[in-house]
């Protein structure tokens, strides 16, 4: 007589057998453990294979492309040929982000109406082209005049706000005075507007949120006629008004992250000089409040100086840092061979690319700048660099040893222990106030089809602190209270804001979900 338990026994172990054969062949080593207790049978060890080379899209982290106030849809389909790889890419297929640099004019014309509710408007496709294509958007809004023409919109200046006029040949070039109550009024207006569309960290990257002094650097500041100004009332004015705009957005945009340009004339009326003894208590006081840093002049070493330097090594693996390069080496834009570095040589503007690199290497940068056209261009001509911060720059973390149940009675506790490693040289920067530690280490038990049949999420495991060369092992506890049958356990790091659906992408070799976990090994539940 044929026993029916025993076939269905076999089949079962047979499909286990299956199973855990083809977790080794997609990209784990893997090793009985024979451990046994709370009613499992044996455990396997698992060593997931990393990988080194894919771009990782992850917020805060990688390539950031950027868009001109004017780009229309065809924006998006660009290409460069990369001669290293023998074709052309789409730069979007690298990025992580895109940044747009734009006036307040341009996006509030009139009190009260907003470019983004209009779908007809230039800068409203950009965003919403952005947004389609699944890419987040940086913003940077500037105000200042003096070189690019009206950035403040006009309503502002009608309505009383005072302003200071550099040139009476260009009339419309006017830079409001950030002091003025007027001005502070229907800036506040604006900005908790912007705020309420754009506090969403699944349309945003960052918001550079500062946006005064020359191109929006924080740096050239204009408070007062400089001919009136004294070295007193401007350091008044500056606190104060550094103050009252940080708070601004640091109010507003309570889900996405802030940044600040950081540098030793940080919201003073001059562009070079020496360090304004101010400068770090400032930016000390911007970051207290929540902000991360920014610099935009990486590889400009007659400006990214010894202090810029220490400032960024004080902050290291606290706040993480986006750079942009100071240099343009598009024709009759700057001459970069004169950089005091003496690095970079004139018509080889690959010099240029690698000194941007290796101060990045420096300062730990999570993102990097894919800029105007010809600096785009000419960082896919050095393809080797690109790719050499997709694999080194930033933050690729994934999980180098994993140890799970085979199987186990319904009912029981599994104990998993995980070990974590970050191959960047930058940070997870989990710990900033507007994530407030929302990313963790979850395991999940996927059905034949699958389907997500239970979550442990692991409170304890901490991505911020994962650094380069410091692995991080946790254990956790795991209840499987589920019906008897063959499941598969999945690894991934859950945005636990959002029903702990993956959000980070793993440096994993592996076989993925549709919904971002990584499939690890069988688990039979008897």
């Amino acid at each position: 007589m044929i026993n029916k338990q025993l076939i269905s026994n076999w089949i079962i172990k047979f499909f286990l057998t299956l199973l855990l054969c083809t977790s080794g062949l997609l990209g784990f080593s893997q090793k009985n453990e024979g451990k046994s207790g709370s009613g499992n049978t044996g455990y396997i060890l698992l060593k997931p294979k990393y990988d080194g080379h894919s771009v990782l899209r992850n917020p805060l982290n990688g390539w950031v492309m950027y868009a001109p106030r004017n780009a229309d849809d065809t924006y998006w389909d660009i290409e460069y040929f990369v001669p290293a790889l023998g074709k052309k890419v789409k730069v979007i297929d690298y990025a992580s982000a895109c940044y747009v640099r734009t006036s307040w004019s341009s996006l509030n014309p009139s009190d009260g109406v907003y470019a983004w509710d209009d779908p007809n408007s230039k800068i409203g496709k950009l965003l919403k082209g952005a947004q389609t294509r699944g890419l987040p958007i940086a913003l940077r809004i500037v105000v200042d005049g003096r070189d690019q023409g009206q950035n403040t919109p006009k309503f502002v200046f009608d309505l009383g706000a005072k302003y200071y006029l550099e040139n009476e040949n260009h009339p419309d070039r006017q830079t409001p005075y950030p002091q003025d109550a007027v001005f502070r009024k229907y800036y506040t207006k604006f900005i908790t507007a912007l705020a309420k569309e754009f506090n969403d960290p699944e349309k945003t990257s960052f918001i550079d949120a500062y946006g005064l002094g020359k191109w929006g650097e924080a740096h050239y500041v204009v408070y007062e006629d400089p001919k009136m100004a004294t070295p007193e009332s401007t350091e008044k004015i500056k606190e104060e008004t550094l103050e009252w705009v940080t708070s601004l957005y640091a109010n507003t945009f309570t889900k996405v992250p802030l940044v600040i340009n950081y540098h030793r004339l940080v919201g003073h009326p001059e562009s070079w000089g020496a360090v304004n003894p101010n400068s770090e208590r400032l930016l000390d006081k911007a970051i207290d409040k929540g902000y991360s840093l920014r610099q935009d002049a990486f590889g400009m070493t007659g400006y990214y100086q010894n202090w810029e330097k220490d400032f960024a090594k004080k902050w290291n693996f606290k706040r993480p840092i986006i750079m942009e390069g100071g240099w343009i080496i598009a024709p009759g834009k700057h001459r970069y061979w004169t950089d005091p570095s003496g690095k970079y040589r004139e018509g080889h503007d690959e010099d240029v690319r690698k000194g941007e690199l290796d101060l990045s290497a420096e300062a730990h940068v999570n993102m990097m700048d894919f800029r105007a056209g010809g600096e785009t261009e000419s960082w896919f001509k050095s393809f080797d660099l690109v790719q050499r911060f997709i694999t080194e720059g930033g933050y690729r973390v994934y999980p180098d040893q994993i140890n799970l149940p085979q199987d186990i009675k319904t009912g029981k506790v599994a104990q998993i222990a995980h070990r974590w490693q970050n191959m960047g040289w930058g940070y997870l920067p989990n710990n900033i106030p507007q994530w407030n530690y929302k990313y963790k280490v979850a395991f999940a038990l996927l059905d034949a089809k699958g389907n997500v049949k239970k979550i442990f999420v692991d409170r304890q495991s901490e991505p911020s602190a994962w650094l380069k060369g410091a692995a991080a092992s946790y254990k956790i506890n795991a209840k499987v209270d589920l019906p008897a049958g063959i499941y598969s356990w999945a690894v991934a790091i859950v945005d636990t804001t959002k029903e702990n659906k993956p959000a980070i992408q793993l440096a994993l070799d592996g076989d993925l979900t549709a919904q971002g976990w990584t499939k690890l090994s069988a688990l039979q539940v008897k």
